[in-house]
């Protein structure tokens, strides 16, 4: 269904914004789990003590959207066939039949991961509305084969950030500007721009987002959450809309490492259809992540911290977050790891190479075009970059000129995809950048088993070589911040009480480890808990069951 954009009545607008607890409503002397809160063990404990149902779960989560949503935007459409999915799920757990952890849980996923079912999958385009796939993505298959109940589609940054040099993160013209929730008016960041949201928030256990550069950490980062972004290839990209074959990754966003982990461990594997997926070791074994949540994970470990990332990138890191990063590294020593300096020796001269735009053009337009072609009805026959240009500058809803569509225009008057062979010689200064001169040869220089940076600075040279990162939230912006805009569209990029995050960079496939340090890091800290978001929904679970 589509939302109005009529505001909300029943909401909390915090005014206190120190460390914070929610209370737990009371229903027959039992304490059920706030949803802004909730774990996937509260609620799985919840599920097996028949105290609720899953049907209950998507009542009170949808009700949660309704609230919000017409003020932040988050939500694109929920799925109709939700509560009918959830009742089937409840049916064979009261049959003795549970399919795993997520069984019966509501999940969000965003609007550019396709469904075989009666959702829209748009990328926040006019141009995909009503376009119908031949099957499930991959990733949401995973999903409902785990048992989980795919509760909705979320809103993105218009075609994941990838159009536009003068847009705004998470606008779409199908679903609007997202909001964040600490601050009004506050950017949401991108391109997983809802699902950021949607998650800060307890609108669904969790949810999925896609990276190319930045799209799961950066939205994970100022929406106080953990991020992972998976190494590409363990997660299957088939029947996602894409941006490059050789960056893109589906990845959790969740408010605990623990209930990341389980998403994770619910959509990783090989598939067919993706070939990128055989290269994950082990002839395609998933590591137990969930087991990788050790509070002794950084006990004997070496860690690095690119120092001279931090220094050339000077400029963009404020005060409060670098004062934050050094208190994370003490605490990080302080829990039994080694600190070494672990520097990007290539970072230097890749501030001046363009390589990466020639890459990403070159794959977007092939990737694009094999998408369309795997459609099994496409509303308006597009079948290239130039198509969906020509369609954008002629749907006045899309709005154009007013956001352009210069990075679409740049990639079409470079003119060559990547089977070009002017590819392969921007693909491989890619690989010495992300690679010997970045995060991998750092790691293996300094003989470390992750690299830490803030996460305001971390996305970019791991997507170059589609290496993991896990981020966790660190801390937030000072209440005495000046408000700061950005260019375009008068969003709050930032200012008081919004927050921001560590991550943990390391080798390809090695999830696991990351996930234990993050965990590590997170139950040491508990940062998510510091500040309150100036709106939170008010229904909760106990307002639904009877």
């Amino acid at each position: 269904m589509r939302f109005s954009t009529a505001a909300a009545a029943l909401l909390t607008i915090a005014s206190g914004v120190s460390a914070w607890s929610v209370q737990r409503p009371l229903v027959k002397g039992y304490a059920f789990p706030s949803l802004i809160d909730a774990t996937l063990d509260d609620l799985v404990e919840g599920l097996e003590s028949g105290r609720f149902t899953s049907v209950d779960l998507v009542k009170a989560y949808s009700a949660r959207i309704h609230e919000v949503n017409g003020i932040l935007h988050m939500v694109n459409e929920i799925n109709p066939d939700a509560l009918s999915i959830a009742a089937d799920a409840d049916a064979l757990r009261a049959n003795g039949t549970v399919l795993g952890p997520l069984h019966g849980i509501p999940i969000l996923i965003k609007d550019n991961i396709a469904t075989d079912d009666k959702m829209n999958n748009t990328a926040g385009s006019f141009a995909l509305l009503g376009a119908k796939v031949p099957r499930d993505s991959t990733i949401a298959a995973k999903l409902r084969k785990a048992g989980a109940v795919i509760l909705g589609k979320t809103n993105l940054s218009q075609w994941a950030n990838y159009r536009s040099a003068n847009t705004t993160n998470g606008w779409t013209a199908y679903g609007g500007q997202t909001f964040a929730a600490y601050y009004p008016n506050q950017d949401p960041s991108g391109s997983s721009s809802g699902s950021g949201v949607s998650s800060s928030l307890g609108l669904a256990l969790a949810a999925l987002g896609t990276e190319t550069s930045g799209s799961i950490l950066a939205p994970s980062d100022v929406n106080n959450l953990v991020g992972i972004k998976p190494t590409v290839g363990l997660t299957s990209r088939y029947l996602v809309i894409p941006i490059s074959e050789h960056q893109d990754t589906v990845g959790p966003m969740a408010r605990t490492v623990k209930d990341a982990a389980h998403l994770l461990q619910a959509i990783a594997g090989p598939d067919p259809m993706d070939n990128y997926t055989r290269a994950i070791p082990d002839r395609g074994k998933i590591p137990n992540y969930v087991a990788a949540c050790k509070y002794d994970a950084f006990k004997g470990a070496r860690i690095g911290v690119a120092r001279n990332v931090l220094d050339i990138w000077a400029e963009m890191i404020d005060p409060p977050v670098l004062a934050a990063f050094n208190e994370a590294v003490k605490e990080i020593e302080a829990a039994g790891a080694t600190i070494v300096d672990a520097n990007f020796t290539g970072f230097e001269a890749f501030q001046n190479d363009k390589n990466e735009t020639l890459v990403l053009d070159a794959d977007f337009i092939s990737n694009l075009a094999n998408y369309f072609s795997e459609l099994t009805f496409n509303p308006y026959g597009l079948k290239s970059l130039a198509d969906l240009r020509n369609f954008t500058h002629n749907f006045k809803a899309e709005d154009w000129p007013e956001r352009d569509t210069a990075i679409w225009d740049n990639a079409l008057k470079e003119g060559w995809n990547n089977t070009d062979p002017r590819f392969w010689k921007a693909y491989q200064a890619n690989l010495y950048y992300g690679g010997e001169g970045g995060i991998l040869g750092a790691l293996e220089r300094t003989n470390t088993s992750a690299v830490l940076l803030p996460t305001q600075l971390s996305p970019t040279i791991p997507a170059l070589v589609g290496a993991p990162v896990v981020t966790v939230p660190m801390g937030f912006y000072p209440a005495n911040t000046t408000v700061r805009l950005d260019d375009f569209g008068g969003t709050v990029a930032s200012g008081p009480h919004i927050p921001f995050g560590i991550s943990f960079m390391g080798p390809k496939f090695c999830e696991a480890d990351l996930i234990g340090f993050a965990y590590a890091y997170e139950q040491r800290t508990h940062h998510r808990h510091d500040v309150q978001p100036y709106i939170v929904p008010n229904m909760e679970l106990a307002d639904f069951v009877s």
